[in-house]
């Protein structure tokens, strides 16, 4: 299985700064996960040539709340960037994630609105 940590976050990659959970990007399962206190969260992805597709979020009710799934959305949106590829989020966390933080707006695929 191969597993590595995405690139680096700041601080302020998330919306509880204190919590320091750290994201793993697991490249078999296709997805980005934050393991908090032996509870799963996951960001599921498709990758493809010139994109990364976010297709699903799932946080455990017992972490809702804790700016686990904000962190998941930064992660991945971190690596899309650092990876030159486009993101396509059929999601609706994360294209409400990259409403709420413009930001992110230029790594949108050409012709997607999430506003």
């Amino acid at each position: 299985m191969r597993m590595r940590k995405p690139p680096p976050l700041t601080s302020d990659s998330m919306s509880n700064p204190s919590s320091g959970h750290p994201v793993v990007l697991n490249e078999d399962k296709r997805r980005f996960e934050a393991n908090v206190d032996g509870s799963l969260a996951v960001a599921e992805f498709i990758k493809t040539k010139d994109k990364l597709i976010l297709t699903h979020t799932e946080v455990p009710p017992a972490l809702s709340g804790k700016g686990i799934a904000s962190l998941l959305a930064k992660t991945a949106l971190q690596y899309a960037r650092s990876s030159g590829l486009r993101v396509m989020p059929l999601c609706p966390f994360m294209a409400g994630y990259m409403a709420r933080h413009p930001e992110w707006e230029s790594l949108l695929v050409p012709g997607i609105n999430v506003a």
